[in-house]
């Protein structure tokens, strides 16, 4: 019978580690997201079988209807990381009880409203606080932390990301 581990199979997850070692090639891997705007600031997405709305405040002139845009990086964050720490504590053989994890960003809108080019239109700093559940030393918690602050792929996107590139269709 496999080990579960925070309701992940530490077998399985060793031998996609060992797979991928072994063959780079298997650990590249392409998401794809399909939007469509709906009216305003609302906008519905396809994921897979999934659908999300985005749209903003009303206090920014959207209707209200879903989270808006930054707060879902922020969703996305504290999704990325909650993978993370589940993944790599089965993987070192720690249960995790429980984890919550709080995420707030500042930002400021001069740059996203065009008023300074000064200011970058995206968070200037976004803060996680993760509480856990657990019966390993905290010492072992905050080398769990680390690595996972490490290896977050939407931390590095947020924390390192890319000239964004856009490609308008006809």
């Amino acid at each position: 019978m496999a080990k579960t581990v925070n309701g992940v199979e530490a077998d399985k997850l060793n031998t996609l580690v060992e797979t991928v070692k072994a063959d780079p090639n298997k650990g590249k891997v392409e998401f794809r997201a399909e939007t469509s705007w709906v009216n305003g600031a609302h906008s519905k997405t396809k994921i897979r079988g999934f659908a999300l709305e985005a749209d903003e405040t009303q206090g920014l002139l959207g209707s209200d209807k879903a989270p808006n845009p930054v707060e879902l990086v922020l969703a996305s964050l504290g999704s990325c990381l909650a993978v993370g720490f589940a993944y790599n504590a089965a993987a070192m053989g720690i249960n995790i009880r429980s984890l919550d994890i709080g995420i707030k960003g500042n930002l400021d809108l001069r740059g996203f409203l065009g008023i300074s080019d000064r200011i970058r239109p995206g968070y200037q700093k976004i803060m996680a606080t993760c509480k856990i559940d657990s019966d390993v030393p905290q010492e072992k918690l905050e080398e769990l932390c680390k690595y996972v602050r490490r290896t977050s792929p939407v931390g590095d996107i947020v924390g390192n990301a890319e000239p964004l590139e856009i490609v308008l269709e006809s």
